[in-house]
């Protein structure tokens, strides 16, 4: 399970960082161009875009490299990862994928079996 945990963490994240050059992208041309905005319309929150843009991608590809080790964290990471991009995305063509392997990962990372190790996590 943390194998499988792994392996969707980093290609959600991967998918992620697709996503979220686009969405970066498009706030930083609407920021520039104002006329791109009044065509095409603008985002209700470009800060909250950008934020997800960056910390999405790094959360799912974080996690997933974690979920080995610490699967509880790995797991929680891209459970957070999943619901940020569903949050400030939506559910769309090109978000159900990585949305989709984001949670998918987390819930498989955080079901995983055997403890990660016998010492406290803090």
């Amino acid at each position: 399970m943390r194998n499988a945990a792994l392996t969707l963490g980093l290609i959600g994240g991967l998918i992620a960082l697709v996503i979220g050059f686009f969405g970066f992208g498009y706030t930083e041309v609407i920021r520039n161009y104002e006329e791109v905005g009044e065509v095409f319309g603008r985002p209700q929150n470009a800060e909250l875009i950008r934020v997800a843009s960056f910390l999405a991608p790094l959360l799912a590809i974080a996690g997933g490299a974690m979920a080995k080790s610490r699967a509880l964290w790995g797991g929680l990471m891209m459970l957070v990862a999943g619901g940020l991009m569903y949050y400030t995305f939506g559910f769309g063509v090109f978000t159900m994928f990585p949305i989709g392997f984001c949670l998918t990962g987390g819930l498989l990372a955080v079901a995983a079996g055997k403890p990660d190790e016998p010492k406290q996590h803090f």
